[in-house]
């Protein structure tokens, strides 16, 4: 197999235009790094556009059957690959998919308002999907689902939810009102999370931005304004670890 050896190669260039925004949004792709993603990548429904290859790079052999996918596998030199990749210490293997996402299925979602850091986002979907989540909704002014911080943090959790991109979340959230979902907003002025009541096994538990919380449209609209208790001194807890506790609870005991 011939081995690119040069980053002005077009390919190279439409590759590395991946790691931003505006590339991404250009090509209607994205990349995937290392072995995990790589391979939760492969066997997901999602299309899979290239695999790229450092030139040294040796696959385990639980991998190799899904490199024979009908793709291009393209091997790279050294300081190609690296150029490719967000990653300071690349594993070696990389996929370029198209962007698509999952439909929203079942009555158990997380609508995230705002939130902007790619590691809470990432975290906030493992953990979603971890605790049996369905989907999770997206306002506009969130970190974007396809960069490759939040894709690490994600964990290939991205390739087993629903997604939805409203354009304005507080009439999306007031349409599943309406069909019967319990609308939850946490936020600091609420009432004590554990000791909800008349939450409907269909629901949205809304986490907001990381410094401004939930947005007063969607605060109007919730059901339910809950607040976790704070035992100790600290004022708040991270997005990503709030919303870790509610919805491991909520999945127990909606409520």
């Amino acid at each position: 197999m011939e081995i690119i050896q040069s980053v002005k190669n077009p390919k190279v260039q439409l590759w590395r235009s991946l790691r931003d925004a505006k590339g991404r949004k250009q090509s209607g792709s994205f990349l995937v790094e290392g072995v995990r993603l790589v391979r939760e990548a492969l066997l997901s429904s999602f299309p899979v556009q290239e695999v790229l290859l450092r030139e040294d790079f040796q696959a385990d052999p639980s991998l190799t059957p899904l490199l024979s996918g009908g793709f291009p596998v393209y091997r790279l030199a050294d300081h190609v690959f690296q150029s490719v990749c967000d990653t300071k210490t690349p594993q070696g293997i990389a996929a370029v998919l198209s962007v698509r996402t999952l439909p929203l299925q079942g009555g158990a979602l997380i609508a995230l308002d705002g939130i902007q850091d790619p590691g809470n986002l990432g975290t906030i979907i493992r953990t979603a999907d971890a605790a049996g989540m369905n989907g999770v909704l997206l306002s506009p002014d969130c970190a974007d689902l396809f960069s490759p911080k939040v894709l690490r943090a994600a964990m290939g959790s991205v390739f087993h939810l629903g997604f939805s991109f409203p354009d304005q979340l507080d009439r999306a959230l007031q349409n599943l009102k309406e069909e019967g979902f319990s609308i939850l907003s946490s936020q600091l002025d609420g009432e004590p999370f554990f000791s909800r009541r008349d939450v409907h096994s269909s629901f949205v538990l809304v986490i907001g931005n990381e410094g401004n919380g939930v947005s007063d449209p969607v605060r109007r609209i919730a059901t339910h304004r809950l607040c976790l208790p704070m035992a100790g001194n600290a004022e708040s807890l991270n997005a990503s670890v709030a919303a870790g506790i509610m919805m491991y609870d909520l999945m127990r005991f909606p409520s």
